[in-house]
């Protein structure tokens, strides 16, 4: 009994922290506006000096500043808490923890409240520039698409200077048969916006697996070849096999190839040389569409693109070591083919530089 008398004389003669309030809403704010600003205002009830040894925020986002002097018993102080709302759009909860030696060594205070966002600049909605030219974004992924119908897709330009601009675009060599885009509006008189519609049809050109397109925008008639007036098109290709009967999966054809090769020992400075087999086990014909090989450490082709039943092609694969420090090696390669059990078959090749 005695000692809990002690304890209680004790913490009666320490620092006692007490706030006016531990909360503050700031309601409905702007984000155009910027920064807000709250006090908390606290009391040291105690016997002693109060001293705040740390106050720290939730987040970067919000900033306290506090009082580094002790407060006295009885006096007041204040925590000022500011919070950025830019870039946070949305509701916002964020607490600030208060340690000192008072007998509460740890307490918090929260602000809360909701960021209206800035209305979006032009030069925020259109923050990729050609030239005098604004485009909304210069690059156009499909990603995973079949090799049936036209894929389409849109890039929104606009002219945000005091002048009229034309715009025009050029499609690179080679793309021509599965790959279009047209410019809805070619003379663009200033605020007015026009667009870049582009069409992807696989099938026409035959194409599969992952592809890289593009096309070149000539603003005011003046033909730049630099990447930073390119429109770049991506997508990955694949068959789509989603209408095969159940006759036509009996009779698929079946792609055959070990799914490890091992090249062996090459000896430095020399290439090393190897030649697979790869066969069609199944009924109807093998097409072989592409060997997607993305290292440059070794080469790899096919003597024939497509088999019958029964009928082998030779996968070659070749191996210059030079450049290439002693050690193993493990590289793949996919066969993209029209076997609907794996239309994308890797494999790994092996190889050790001595």
């Amino acid at each position: 009994m005695a000692m809990a008398l002690v304890a209680v004389a004790m913490m009666a003669q320490q620092a006692v922290i007490t706030f006016e309030r531990h909360d503050h809403d700031f309601g409905k704010i702007n984000e155009a506006d910027g920064k807000v600003t709250t006090i908390f205002t606290f009391k040291n009830e105690g016997m002693e000096p109060l001293v705040l040894s740390n106050v720290r925020a939730s987040c970067g986002c919000t900033t306290p500043k506090w009082p580094r002097q002790p407060i006295e018993p009885g006096q007041t102080g204040e925590i000022t808490v500011t919070y950025n709302p830019n870039g946070r759009p949305g509701r916002f909860t964020k607490t600030v923890t208060i340690t000192s030696n008072a007998t509460e060594p740890t307490t918090r205070v929260t602000i809360k409240g909701e960021v209206i966002p800035k209305p979006a600049k032009p030069v925020d909605k259109y923050p990729v520039k050609m030239g005098d030219l604004s485009l909304k974004q210069k690059e156009v992924n499909f990603a995973k698409v079949t090799n049936v119908g036209t894929k389409t897709a849109e890039i929104e330009y606009a002219n945000q200077t005091p002048n009229g601009l034309t715009v025009a675009i050029v499609p690179a060599k080679g793309q021509e048969k599965y790959l279009d885009a047209i410019v809805t509006l070619a003379e663009v008189k200033p605020n007015e916006t026009g667009k870049i519609q582009i069409a992807l049809t696989p099938e026409t050109g035959n194409i599969f697996g992952p592809i890289e397109g593009s096309f070149l925008i000539v603003v005011n008639g003046k033909q730049v070849q630099s990447d930073e007036y390119k429109i770049i098109v991506r997508a990955d290709i694949e068959e789509d096999f989603s209408k095969l009967t159940p006759e036509e999966h009996r009779n698929a054809p079946i792609l055959d190839i070990a799914a490890t090769i091992n090249m062996g020992n090459i000896a430095a400075g020399k290439v090393g040389k190897r030649t697979i087999n790869l066969t069609n086990v199944g009924a109807d014909p093998l097409k072989i569409h592409r060997v997607l090989n993305n290292s440059k450490d070794f080469r790899a082709s096919v003597n024939k693109n497509e088999l019958k039943n029964g009928k082998s092609a030779s996968l070659k694969l070749e191996v210059p070591t030079a450049g290439l420090q002693p050690g193993a090696y493990s590289r793949q390669l996919t066969l993209i083919t029209n076997d609907p059990a794996k239309p994308r078959f890797i494999v790994t090749v092996n190889w050790t530089v001595e």
